[in-house]
């Protein structure tokens, strides 16, 4: 009985090993099996030089034409930064809807029914691909910890056309995969989000469940289903090859410039067309909406070649 007993404990042993690694296997081919090798773009902000030499009906045609859907995935614990986006930063979207794990009654949102980020974040794009493909042509998709300057973002996008498959932000690479790191924001242009809408509905390419092994982070998964759509990670630079799309706060891209470069603090640090920060406090999203919106330079003029201006209805600026 002993004999028999250890033999069955052995080829269950054997057999769960076995399992375990043709699973790891399988997952292996799911991410490192791209269409073809690419290595990201650094893809810029246009010249204001370049702006200005369209005329002023082009320019206002084109601004017109830039309709952004912000998506912001939340979770009931984060009750301070969500009313915090709300208040500030998120009005300036053309629209923008929060999208949390369960129905919370103190805010407005759109239920996910599940904590899982990835899942989340493909029910989140699902509906606003199937819900709002025709209303809006750019999709940026964030987490409440991140504060983005909309105009700068419509300003980056200026003249790229949303019918080609641009997914921007800060890209990384983590092996063989590239990807766009949510912790900054990222941009699926309408033709991509089409792509990714198709490609979800490939389980073996895209799927609902993260590996059983390896679980992938959700902007690491959503890479792997836009590789097999035809999509890459592309970085978002403005006209002088600094990133827009920061996955760092502030704070820390002062204090590590003041470091590395204490001669050039401020050119060393940040882009003047930033797009987002991140790691940033409820608090401290409306001291960055002071001095991104309100605070003004009194008889200084900036010469912008473009008008952004917020939403029609909104209540802020």
């Amino acid at each position: 009985m002993i004999s028999e007993s250890s033999s069955f404990m052995k080829g269950l042993m054997i057999g769960g090993l076995f399992c375990a690694v043709v699973t790891m296997l399988g997952h292996v081919k799911t991410i490192h099996e791209p269409r073809a090798h690419h290595e990201h773009h650094h893809i810029q902000a246009p010249k204001k030089e370049d702006v200005l030499k369209l005329s002023e009906a082009e320019r206002l045609e084109l601004s017109r034409g830039i309709r952004v859907y912000c998506l912001i995935l939340v979770k009931p614990k984060e009750l301070s930064h969500w009313a915090a986006v709300k208040e500030t930063w998120s009005k300036h979207c053309d629209k923008a809807d929060f999208f949390s794990s369960e129905n919370v009654k103190v805010f407005n949102s759109i239920s996910t029914e599940t904590a899982d980020a990835w899942q989340m974040m493909r029910k989140a794009l699902q509906h606003a691909y199937e819900k709002y493909k025709d209303s809006y042509n750019w999709f940026f998709m964030v987490r409440p910890t991140t504060f983005a300057v909309i105009e700068n973002l419509k300003y980056f996008l200026f003249k790229k056309d949303a019918a080609q498959p641009f997914y921007i932000g800060q890209a990384m690479k983590s092996g063989e995969l590239e990807y766009v790191d949510m912790a900054g924001g990222i941009v699926l242009s309408v033709e991509s989000l089409r792509r990714l809408h198709t490609v979800m509905k490939d389980p073996e390419k895209c799927p609902e469940q993260a590996g059983m092994i390896w679980k992938l982070s959700e902007d690491k998964q959503l890479a792997v289903c836009l590789k097999y759509a035809g999509v890459f990670a592309e970085n978002a630079e403005d006209s002088d090859g600094k990133d827009v799309f920061n996955a760092k706060s502030v704070e820390t891209l002062i204090k590590e410039a003041m470091e590395s470069s204490p001669q050039q603090v401020v050119e060393g640090c940040c882009s003047d067309m930033a797009v987002t920060f991140t790691e940033t406090s409820a608090n401290h999203m409306h001291v960055l909406m002071y001095g991104v919106y309100r605070l003004r330079a009194y008889g200084h003029t900036f010469n912008d070649a473009l008008v952004f201006l917020p939403p029609s209805g909104s209540d802020n600026d």
